[in-house]
């Protein structure tokens, strides 16, 4: 499944250190695309082992996180606006 990924920390006393965990987990799993956002293509079992990593950090009454699920990125219609960046841009 292609998933889209977008998070929101409270920036609370605790709210740094849990960001910099939620932002590794999601790079293990996805492409880094804007502040917040990820996305990527996952298996079901990797899509598992995300939810539960994501939920040992995230506070249920503080922060947020929201999946966008499609079949697959060609059924995703995405538009750029202002400055874009291909972060994939550094592999060969």
């Amino acid at each position: 499944m292609y998933v889209v990924l977008v998070y929101d920390i409270s920036m609370d006393e605790k709210g740094q250190r849990i960001l910099s965990r939620v932002y590794k987990i999601c790079k293990k799993y996805l492409i880094h695309i804007q502040n917040s956002v990820f996305e990527g293509e996952l298996s079901p079992s990797q899509y598992v082992k995300l939810r539960q990593e994501l939920k040992k950090y995230i506070r249920e009454e503080k922060d947020s996180v929201i999946i966008f699920k499609s079949r697959h990125e060609k059924w995703l219609d995405k538009e750029f606006w202002g400055k874009t960046d291909n972060k994939t841009s550094n592999f060969l």
